[in-house]
């Protein structure tokens, strides 16, 4: 019953300080978090990383260089120097020596990897329905999907749409099936087949802000549940879209339905196209 797999990630904001040391270690950095839920390892994983920066496409192996000092020790941005070596053809067995990481987290990384490398020997006419589902319950975005072959992220969406390969979305059980779950904590997978809610309409969409960062803290997140509060004082239903663990946004009682989602134009558009809400609030 418990089909569902969470991850959290720090956000460190280590480049707004000049001298700062961007080694990692007991002490407390990170300036937030983020937590994203998927049915396999690599699909929450992927999306926590696009979380954390909205600039990075996911576990991608062409942002660092390969550096094995950066292995042994840890720093802020150690998972894309993982990345890389693991594209370089670094084993399971020698990033265990290095890193110390367990190893069923390795393989997990290396299964991304090995579908990148999969992908990038394809192009726009060449991918099949199969090898894009896949890539999609392996977590990849349509974006990430469209730099390994070579297209754009709205061709891919098109291609996609195509295909009929659309997310579902699910329901967290917090209840463990002892009885039926009724929260409204809600994700979308590509590891599915049906979708656990009805889709009524006439919603309306509130997004929320992400991530804190230095300077966008939980002041930000006030706007998103003051509209909440006021929408609700109206009569309307609502749905929030965030994903950040730490926010009154996110809480079971603050909106009718809570997707715990990326914030971005591929995953708003996907939950904009299954509930057909009544209209989007940027909070």
């Amino acid at each position: 019953s418990l089909d569902y797999c969470v991850v959290k990630i720090p956000r460190w904001d280590l480049a707004k300080f000049n001298k700062v040391s961007t080694k990692i270690g007991s002490s407390m950095k990170s300036v937030g978090e983020v937590m994203s839920i998927g049915r396999t390892f690599e699909e929450a994983f992927q999306k926590a990383l696009r979380m954390v920066d909205e600039n990075v496409n996911g576990f991608d192996p062409n942002i660092k260089k390969v550096n094995e000092n950066e292995l042994k020790e840890p720093t802020d941005k150690r998972m894309f120097v993982l990345a890389a070596a693991l594209k370089n053809g670094f084993s399971v067995e020698k990033l265990y020596e290095l890193t110390k990481i367990d190893k069923w987290f390795l393989e997990k990384f290396k299964n991304i990897i090995d579908y990148y490398k999969t992908l990038e020997k394809l192009d726009s006419g060449t991918i099949t329905s199969d090898i894009l589902k896949q890539a999609k319950k392996m977590g990849f975005s349509d974006k990430q999907i469209a730099s390994a072959i070579k297209s754009t992220e709205v061709a891919i969406r098109k291609l996609r749409e195509e295909f009929k390969i659309t997310p579902f979305v699910k329901q967290i059980d917090t209840v463990a099936a002892e009885w039926p779950a009724t929260t409204n904590y809600l994700y979308l997978t590509y590891n599915g087949s049906t979708h656990d809610i009805e889709f009524p309409g006439e919603f309306v969409m509130v997004l929320g802000s992400g991530v804190y960062r230095i300077g966008s803290s939980v002041e930000f997140d006030w706007c998103a549940v003051g509209c909440l509060r006021e929408l609700r004082n109206q009569g309307k239903k609502t749905i929030m879209i965030n994903y950040n663990p730490e926010t009154v946004s996110t809480d079971y009682d603050m909106s009718d339905r809570l997707y715990f989602e990326e914030i971005s134009f591929e995953v708003v558009m996907d939950i904009y196209d299954i509930e057909r809400p009544s209209g989007v609030i940027l909070s």
